[in-house]
């Protein structure tokens, strides 16, 4: 497949005139929004006859961007240090003049320091993603932060971001353009997912028969795992926890050794050692979502967006979700899931026990109308058809 060649940072130095080409920019490619987001990216903009560039230290994804058509340069771009930061404006300006680069486009903030400086030096667009909510304590911190309102345009991933940042950065309100997360509906398809690749899971979990609450993400805890086992021992203690229900917590520690051990021993002191099962990252997330009953998105802090509402819904699966961010928009209150007060167990353990007194035929009839909610408004396709149209929006328009 062509331009799947990985590159170092001292790119060929022949410019390519015939092809033009945009670089993205994220820090690592290991799992997450950001990271997916670029790929998809990536296949629509070899799709239509663009090069794409992805400027990161690389990371799991690798396999999936090189099949997207892209070519990764391998940078330091996930480092802080500023003089790494300071260090990498010029190895993007020699890859944007050498690679005939028309617009970059900068997924995170410390990188996004070195994208900004090396676009304007060599005088093409540049364009940033809040893939995320950046908490500013301190002026100093706000600034830092402000680099993600400095683009030429400002993606926001949802009408809540969009909303954060008007709020935050008012003088950037004209250059924001929302543009929602795309879910790719052939892979979180339930007609797609063989019942080898569920059955494979839940023989993974131990988990050979009942009904299984999931809760995806990772290993951190703004994710509320905590909420999650704290509400289920509410449950466990009123009995109201059907005997057959078993939970699953999937994710990344990602090096969280300490919270991974506060968690296995909040599940060990709560009695609920056959009934939370915690493991690791899963490559087939759409079978996971299949092998549930119910999808829990229990962030305590507000998400940008949320991959897991969306993509559970789209595996046609009810979802019960905290009411802040980005979830406000995916998940219709009491059509197709529930939504509940953030960091709140009590909270949590009713919806629980709501979602779990239904029939199955109601829960696929909310799975059914998340499904139908997704293919509306959160298509890949979507997406990137806004995302390339603002790109040629961009390149195309004269310069001062």
């Amino acid at each position: 497949m062509a331009n799947t060649k990985h590159t170092d940072h001292n790119p060929r130095t022949r410019a390519e005139p015939e092809t033009r080409a945009v670089l993205q920019i994220v820090p690592s490619l290991d799992s997450g929004g950001a990271e997916r987001t670029t790929i998809d990216i990536a296949r629509a903009l070899t799709a239509q006859g663009w090069r794409a560039l992805v400027a990161s230290q690389g990371g799991r994804l690798e396999p999936a961007l090189a099949a997207a058509g892209a070519e990764l340069i391998r940078l330091p771009v996930a480092s802080k240090d500023p003089a790494v930061i300071f260090a990498n404006i010029g190895r993007l300006a020699k890859i944007i003049r050498t690679r005939n680069v028309s617009l970059v486009h900068a997924r995170s903030r410390a990188p996004a320091w070195s994208a900004l400086f090396a676009a304007r030096r060599t005088g093409v667009p540049f364009v940033t993603t809040y893939h995320g909510i950046y908490p500013a304590r301190s002026g100093l911190k706000r600034l830092y932060n402000s680099i993600m309102v400095r683009g030429d345009a400002v993606i926001a991933n949802s009408e809540w971001t969009a909303d954060h940042i008007r709020k935050s950065y008012p003088e950037a309100a004209s250059r924001i353009a929302v543009i929602p997360r795309g879910i790719n509906l052939q892979a979180f398809d339930p007609a797609s997912v063989s019942a080898e690749r569920v059955s494979e899971l839940r023989k993974e979990w131990n988990i050979a028969e009942g009904r299984v609450v999931l809760l995806p993400g990772r290993l951190t805890k703004w994710k509320g795992q905590l909420v999650l086992v704290e509400a289920l021992e509410r449950l466990k203690k009123e009995k109201r926890l059907p005997e057959d229900v078993r939970a699953v917590i999937v994710g990344d520690a990602q090096g969280r050794d300490a919270y991974v051990h506060e968690l296995v021993t909040a599940v060990h002191d709560a009695g609920l050692g056959r009934t939370i099962a915690i493991t690791d990252h899963v490559e087939d997330i759409p079978a996971a979502y299949l092998a549930a009953d119910i999808v829990v998105s229990a962030s305590t802090e507000p998400e940008a967006f949320g991959r897991v509402p969306p993509e559970a819904a789209a595996m046609g699966r009810a979802v019960i979700a905290t009411d802040h961010g980005g979830a406000r928009e995916t998940v219709l209150a009491g059509k197709s899931g529930l939504r509940v007060a953030p960091n709140d167990a009590d909270a949590l353990a009713n919806a629980l026990a709501d979602l779990l007194a239904r029939p199955k035929d109601e829960l696929a009839r909310m799975g059914a109308a998340g499904r139908a909610h997704v293919l509306a408004h959160y298509t890949v396709e979507r997406m990137c058809a806004d995302t390339l149209a603002l790109y040629r929006k961009l390149v195309e328009m004269p310069k001062p």
